[in-house]
């Protein structure tokens, strides 16, 4: 049985959680929890948010024991990109995208 929480539209580019991501991914819950607590990108704060989801959800809805569970799959898609515009010298203008995150948490319960 597995358990997941997803946090859409959170506005950090892709390329910064994934560097998150793959800290946590195949480790205890525990062990991943005590690595976002030190890890100093500002990506962490809102995978901590939803590990911390997804260990309720299977504890709630599936009735999972907290203590065995670990992360079996987490990945980031690219979420809607917001374009900007930064005026530049000589009357141009160059382009800024401001892009979002679609993240994915799933916990597993370890078998034995």
């Amino acid at each position: 049985m597995e358990a997941k929480a997803v946090a859409r539209h959170i506005r950090i580019a892709p390329r910064k959680v994934r560097q998150v991501i793959d800290l946590i991914r195949g480790k205890k819950v525990g062990e991943a929890e005590a690595i976002l607590q030190f890890v100093p990108n500002f990506a962490a704060t809102p995978i901590s948010k939803l590990l911390r989801s997804a260990v309720a959800n299977a504890e709630q809805n599936f009735k999972m024991n907290t203590d065995s569970l670990y992360i079996s799959a987490a990945y980031v898609d690219e979420g809607p990109t917001i374009k900007r515009i930064r005026p530049r010298a000589q009357g141009r203008a160059d382009r800024i995208n401001k892009r979002s995150s679609h993240i994915t948490v799933v916990v597993k319960e370890r078998e034995g």
